[in-house]
């Protein structure tokens, strides 16, 4: 039984929950976090954990007085597949992919809810598979925010960006300038799990070559 696209996206959220509380995690909680019934959540858990991906308990049910509910534990595996997921390596043709499907998300604002768009990227990004590509849809994510604000907002922030003294700097002041200005426009549970995400971005691109950020950068650009 291999790990596909849709067990790995309901692992991946797992994990991510898991990690926010330290606690397991009931299948109704996934359910509400990926948008789907609490049945489709459990019957893929109980996939994962054929794999061994996961681990299933036991705990008191806080709402009926006596009876127990079963809750699901990322395993030692889950954790060291999403640490090892990602690569230093740069690879031109996934590169290029990349470009096109943020091109192409940007394009659907016009008509698709930011929100559902937001999930999309977040969906995505397990699958990538080297830190560039990874960067590149958070600043895509990031546009999509921008580009959701519009009028003096994204104006501003565009001209802070775009008269930084180097790339570099140019990237970081745009992070952390859209991550400030729509972190409380969302809801709490994607407005955390986007923050996670800029911690480990900022932190990934101070590690890329020269070549590596100047291709962000235009990305970033581009964008524009």
């Amino acid at each position: 039984m291999p790990l596909t696209t849709r067990r790995l996206q309901f692992l991946h959220q797992l994990v991510e929950l898991y990690h926010k509380t330290s606690l397991p995690i009931h299948y109704e909680t996934l359910a509400k976090a990926l948008g789907v019934s609490k049945w489709t959540a459990y019957d893929m858990l109980k996939e994962i954990e054929k794999l061994g991906f996961v681990s299933r308990s036991y705990e008191v049910n806080p709402n009926e007085t006596g009876r127990t509910q079963v809750v699901f534990s990322p395993t030692d595996q889950a954790t060291s597949l999403f640490k090892q997921s990602r690569t230093d390596k740069t690879d031109p043709a996934a590169w290029e992919k990349t470009v096109q499907s943020i091109t192409a998300l940007l394009r659907e604002l016009k008509t698709a809810n930011v929100n559902e768009l937001i999930k999309k990227v977040l969906q995505e990004i397990p699958e990538k598979t080297t830190n560039l590509e990874f960067c590149g849809y958070i600043i895509g994510l990031l546009m999509i925010y921008l580009r959701k604000l519009g009028g003096r907002a994204e104006s501003l922030i565009r001209n802070i960006a775009g008269k930084a003294p180097n790339q570099e700097t140019g990237m970081i002041m745009f992070v952390g300038t859209v991550l400030g200005t729509i972190i409380h426009s969302v809801n709490e549970e994607l407005g955390t799990e986007v923050a996670d995400l800029i911690s480990q971005v900022l932190k990934i691109m101070q590690e890329l070559s020269g070549k590596e950020q100047t291709m962000l950068y235009e990305l970033m650009r581009e964008a524009f």
